[in-house]
C-alpha cells in the first residue's frame, strides 16, 4: 500500500463523517426549525386575515 492510497483512505473517511454531521444537523436542527416557521407562519396568516377580512362563514 503506498502513501497516496493512505492519503485516499484516510480523506474518504473523513468526507464520510463530514457527511453524516451535515445530514444530523440538517435532519436534528435545520428542518424542525423551517418546518415551525412554516406552520406558524401559516397560522398567523390565517388569524391576521381573520382579523380584517371576519371569521369564516355564511354572513349573518
Amino acid at each position: 500500500m503506498s502513501e497516496d492510497d493512505v492519503v485516499h483512505v484516510a480523506a474518504d473517511a473523513r468526507t464520510k463523517r463530514d457527511e453524516i454531521v451535515a445530514f444530523i444537523i440538517l435532519a436534528v436542527l435545520i428542518w424542525p426549525i423551517i418546518a415551525v416557521g412554516i406552520v406558524g407562519g401559516y397560522g398567523f396568516l390565517v388569524w391576521m386575515s381573520q382579523l380584517v377580512l371576519g371569521p369564516p362563514g355564511p354572513p349573518r
